[in-house]
């Protein structure tokens, strides 16, 4: 929880005001007792009408200040705790867009949007709770205690046994419900990923009639998660009759005491009255206290995960100074590797290319040819080897200019939901319609985004008022609008008939002269006019040259081309 103390920066004041009006709450509600009590004992025992109606006004102008108090406190708290909590979820967000890949696989995306949203909601409860009360209800009891000892000592010793033992109760219970509130937050997030992957692959599931399947795997995550928040339930519900039992007890021996005390005329009933009352409120705040500690226990849980989140420190580190790219060769890796979670994907990769020529990557599903694409883009950093962009090792970019040099269209077109304008000009300052149109044109989407309505139309949530073939055209648009130095088209003409993805691919070599284009792909048309093409098969390049070479050296390639063709001469 410290490491996020941060995030209360402009929320100081509040933060402080808040429990300070609360002591002056509870400064007017200690004073209550013993203005009833010198009412009973001066104004009604001895028929006092009028110190009885200047009494009654009195608490009413206690009550109507208290008031005042405990609202400005609610006020003040609720802004800090909800300033804080805006603050700690646009540190978090920004901390997660700085992670790589690696980083955002090992924490797992289902988790995050749990850690942004549930525990994010738990820690500004927390925080609000804690400003109004974790001071009042013990200065409350603290302050009850001495007021009923300052009345009679004996009594008052007999109840104040009852408060440490009611704050070990606590202790423990605070102890054990920590770790069963972040076994819940992490079986949250677990029910949380399983219903997103249903809901993203919903038209499989319908397609392979998994339905049942599916409902039986997310009925026993979701038992799993039932059975925990019943646990944290009976433990939050357990808290309040202890707390109620304990007191109790205790207040009955101090009534007890005290009825003896006025028999043999050591108090007066007023005092009697007075300590009966100071002792309801400490009954009151302890029963609060007891809320509040399981709140703040749920809010330091979540802290927690958060908190674990922003210690890991992001795994790729860019350079600082803009690199000169003159250079000839356009990329180059030697001897590169790379693994997902300990899993080898690639070994010994050797590739070079010139600036403004076309690679092609081609093998079959799983071949490795995205995690090459992977390291030219820097997704993910080798594990061994080097890669280089125009003779710079990458891991010397600056991040902006590596993301201006290299423009990639990924296998799943991305669309967000807006205007399709903002969507092409998505990163960039917005260009004039004549450069996006020529985007568009290249890349063969002109046509029906004129038809459904031009630049200003609107795009639904994923695009889904756009079809698969559409999506993937926008997206090579929105790269070339970059103008990159190098552009990445990973399998994103797989959507696309053989005559469009071919009219598009030649609009995109002729889009700019220097432009080095690296395509992976299953298709053997995709790639056959590449003026180098790279066999990739389990996470090695077995073979490299022209198509016309590849067909007279390599094997897998001309198994791959005779698949695709019948062995005929020409595209598909």
């Amino acid at each position: 929880m410290k490491k996020l103390f941060r995030y209360f920066k402009g929320y100081g004041v509040q933060s402080v005001i808040a429990p300070i009006l609360k002591l002056c709450e509870v400064a007017l509600e200690l004073a209550v007792p013993f203005i009833v009590s010198y009412m009973i004992d001066n104004g009604i025992d001895k028929a006092d009408r009028s110190l009885v109606i200047r009494c009654f006004f009195i608490l009413i102008a206690f009550a109507a200040v208290g008031f005042g108090f405990a609202l400005a406190a609610q006020f003040f708290a609720a802004k800090a705790a909800t300033g804080f909590a805006a603050q700690l979820r646009r540190a978090l967000y920004s901390h997660i867009e700085s992670l790589s890949y690696s980083d955002l696989d090992k924490l797992g995306v289902s988790s995050l949007i749990t850690n942004m949203t549930s525990d994010a909601v738990r820690i500004q409860n927390g925080v609000n709770l804690t400003l109004r009360l974790l001071l009042r209800s013990p200065f409350v009891v603290a302050g009850a205690v001495v007021a009923c000892f300052v009345i009679s000592a004996k009594p008052a010793f007999r109840f104040a046994l009852a408060v440490p033992v009611l704050l070990l109760f606590v202790y423990l219970l605070m102890l054990f419900g920590m770790k069963l509130y972040s076994r819940v937050q992490e079986k949250l997030s677990f029910t949380v990923r399983l219903a997103k992957e249903n809901l993203d692959g919903v038209r499989v599931i319908r397609a392979f009639g998994s339905e049942e399947t599916e409902k039986v795997k997310f009925r026993e995550q979701n038992g799993a998660l039932y059975k925990d928040q019943i646990r944290s339930g009976r433990l939050s519900a357990l808290l309040n009759p202890v707390t109620l039992v304990i007191v109790n007890i205790a207040v009955a021996a101090l009534m007890y005491s005290g009825a003896i005390k006025v028999n043999a005329g050591e108090l007066t009933r007023g005092e009697v009255v007075a300590m009966y009352n100071l002792t309801a409120m400490v009954l009151t705040e302890l029963i609060k206290l007891a809320d509040l500690t399981i709140n703040i226990t749920k809010a330091l849980s979540s802290a927690k995960r958060i908190s674990a989140v922003f210690s890991v420190t992001p795994s790729i580190k860019y350079g600082e100074t803009e690199l000169d790219l003159s250079s000839d060769c356009a990329v180059k890796l030697e001897n590169a590797s790379l693994s997902y979670g300990g899993t080898p994907a690639l070994s010994d990769i050797g590739l070079s290319l010139e600036k403004g020529k076309t690679l092609g990557l081609i093998g079959g599903t799983g071949s490795g040819k995205s995690s090459v694409i992977a390291l030219i883009a820097r997704f993910y950093d080798a594990d061994g080897g080097t890669v280089s962009l125009f003779g710079h090792d990458i891991k010397e970019y600056p991040e902006k200019q590596l993301r201006k040099t290299v423009g990639a269209v990924p296998q799943k077109a991305v669309l967000f939901a807006g205007t399709l304008r903002e969507n092409l000009t998505y990163g960039i300052d917005a260009p004039d319609d004549g450069a996006i149109c020529k985007a568009l044109d290249a890349a063969c989407a002109l046509d029906f985004v004129s038809e459904k309505g031009g630049l200003d139309i609107k795009v639904e949530q994923n695009g889904r008022n756009f079809s698969g073939g559409q999506r993937q055209r926008l997206c090579v648009a929105r790269a070339l609008l970059r103008d990159p130095k190098i552009l990445i088209l990973d399998d994103s003409s797989s959507a696309l008939d053989y005559a469009t993805d071919a009219k598009m691919r030649e609009a995109v070599s002729g889009y700019s002269k220097d432009m080095t284009v690296i395509i992976a792909a299953q298709r053997v048309s995709s790639v056959r006019g590449a003026d180098l093409i790279a066999v990739i098969d389990d996470g090695k390049i077995i073979a490299k040259g022209t198509h016309e070479e590849l067909l007279g050296s390599c094997e897998t390639y001309q198994k791959i081309y005779e698949t695709q063709t019948g062995g005929g001469d020409g595209d598909e």
